[in-house]
């Protein structure tokens, strides 16, 4: 079961956090499994960029990024070539280091 490690986010994982998730599972649907309350406005149909990530290690391990996600992300604050919509990238058997962004493109916080 692949681990994934969130760095330090004032307000998702102060501290940082280590979780476990299957292989198959996205890793908004691990972070939120785990109270990581990562924001995803459009519940997780790749229709907006409010669960980006920064994938700081095993961004390779990670499913093929498909078209609409690549357009989504143009999208997104604080884009770097290995950010990811995290409902989008499934986890393989390789753990995973993830950034949450300061910031998204919501003016307001959605309540999930």
């Amino acid at each position: 079961m692949p681990v994934i490690k969130i760095l330090p986010h004032p307000e998702y994982a102060p501290e940082g956090k280590t979780i476990q998730a299957p292989s198959g599972t996205t890793i908004c649907e691990a972070l939120l499994d785990n109270h990581i309350d990562i924001e995803h406005a459009c519940d997780q149909v790749c229709a907006c960029t409010t669960c980006h990530v920064i994938v700081r290690e095993g961004f390779a391990s990670l499913s093929e990024m498909e078209e609409n996600e690549e357009d989504m992300l143009d999208r997104a604050w604080g884009l770097e070539p290995n950010s990811r919509l995290s409902c989008q990238a499934i986890l393989a058997n390789t753990d995973v280091t993830v950034e949450i962004p300061k910031y998204s493109i919501n003016h307001a916080k959605e309540n999930h």
